[in-house]
């Protein structure tokens, strides 16, 4: 059977798909039939090298065995148990495996975990627990909270009111929120290694914006460490020490959103490790189950934990949760993942192979309509030049022709972002450059 016959053999009509363009995708699908390892298979029997790890979330690769036994044993097990006014033991046990690599170790003591289904959840659930906090502190009045610019915090109405993407924002009614202004400035920093050296002066937003909103209505502010789905967009030098000195000189509580650098992307554990800065609140997802079960969790400080756990003893300290919060299956897979991370050191793995893949993926500059390069970890983004009146479709043809000549990458306007499952051999990094370096030549 051919591809034509393969996909008109599939009814596309009712699968209304996230994030995609509908129409333009189902003329011309893209689709994946097996995973194994590093690469995926389409329908036509073609491998195609995955540069994305999913959807930045498959840490271990694909096919973990481990992880499907896991699945397997607790479904016959037990297929679901409440966690409202019940419990058991599986989710005890993975929030415990959990804090022993609680983001930035037990000093900062991050180990208080409470589980949700996603990243969207996980940030809707701490912007909860930030106002919860506040209010239960005697600070009634915050209830507004700071973002930036650029930032992507899921699709919830909180994510979207603290996210700075427009497109998400722009037809939704929203929380209260403000935004400091973001990070990317190629200008000064176009084509830096590592952390920008320009910029720093862009964390004095919070205080500005202290200056007109009132410390006392603020609740938190919420920063990816590093900005993912907007393109790796990364934090100068300084940056984030400094949201941590003026957060804390106001009672502002700051909210690090690790649902793609936690669980190793940057060459240790959590960005909070990556960056030694520590935040009150964590928000992870995707690698918590190396995207097999869909779960997060957020990590909370003793500090808050301790703050809510007032009152009655028979009281509900937290009126949030979800059906599956702590879902026996997720668990399962959950813990899985983490005895994988640990015994193949994969939370500490891109340490290793960042100087190589920050070398191979400068390699590209000067090739036609690149315009910035930035890396991170195992993180990387090429930064086109738009076509006049068609901003990011240059980035789409090179992203189409990536698949079809077998690497599957992540657009996003007009930047082609990686982030390859951490399991990456080196060779394997000079294909992925290779290839993508082709593809650029032939879109330009």
């Amino acid at each position: 059977m051919d591809h034509a016959s393969k996909t008109n053999a599939l009814n596309l009509d009712n699968f209304w798909m996230p994030f995609t363009a509908n129409r333009q995708f189902k003329a011309t699908p893209r689709l994946l039939a097996q995973a194994d390892g590093m690469y995926y298979t389409d329908v036509d029997g073609n491998k195609v090298l995955d540069g994305t790890a999913g959807l930045w979330c498959c840490n271990a690769g694909h096919g973990r065995k481990k992880i499907a036994q896991a699945v397997e044993r607790q479904l016959t097990t037990m297929d679901f148990a409440p966690t409202f006014q019940m419990g058991h033991p599986i989710a005890f046990d993975f929030a415990t495996k959990l804090a022993e690599h609680a983001p930035g170790g037990a000093a900062a003591k991050l180990d208080r975990v409470f589980f949700t289904g996603s990243g969207s959840e996980s940030v809707d659930t701490a912007l909860k627990i930030a106002i919860a906090y506040q209010r239960s502190i005697g600070q009634g009045t915050r209830t507004r909270f700071i973002g930036r610019e650029k930032g992507y915090h899921g699709v919830g109405f909180g994510g979207i009111s603290v996210g700075g993407l427009v497109n998400n924002r722009r037809v939704f009614p929203q929380i209260p929120a403000d935004h400091m202004r973001h990070t990317l400035d190629i200008e000064r920093n176009a084509f830096s290694k590592g952390l920008p050296a320009h910029g720093i002066e862009l964390a004095d937003d919070l205080e500005r914006l202290v200056g007109l909103h009132g410390a006392e209505t603020i609740a938190a502010v919420i920063v990816e460490p590093m900005s993912g789905s907007a393109g790796v967009i990364l934090p100068p030098k300084g940056y984030l020490e400094k949201l941590r000195a003026t957060a804390t000189k106001h009672g502002i509580l700051l909210i690090f959103d690790e649902v793609i650098t936690g669980f190793g992307r940057l060459g240790m554990p959590f960005g909070t490790d990556y960056f030694g800065v520590v935040p009150d609140l964590v928000t992870t997802a995707k690698g918590i189950t190396n995207g097999t079960i869909p779960m997060g969790a957020v990590f909370a400080s003793r500090t808050i934990y301790d703050g809510l756990m007032a009152g009655p003893e028979n009281a509900i300290e937290l009126f949030h949760g979800y059906t599956y919060s702590g879902h026996p299956v997720a668990c399962a897979a959950g813990l899985a993942t983490m005895e994988i991370y640990e015994e193949e050191g994969l939370l500490t793995r891109a340490a290793g192979l960042a100087g190589e893949w920050e070398e191979a993926l400068h390699s590209l500059k000067g090739l036609p309509h690149v315009i910035d390069i930035r890396n991170l970890g195992l993180v990387g983004a090429v930064e086109l030049a738009s076509r006049e009146g068609a901003v990011g479709a240059r980035a789409y043809d090179v992203f189409v022709d990536c698949f079809q000549k077998g690497l599957l990458v992540r657009v996003t306007g007009d930047t082609i972002a990686l982030s390859p499952p951490l399991i990456i051999e080196k060779e394997q990094i000079g294909t992925i450059v290779s290839m993508l370096g082709d593809a650029l030549k032939r879109a330009a």
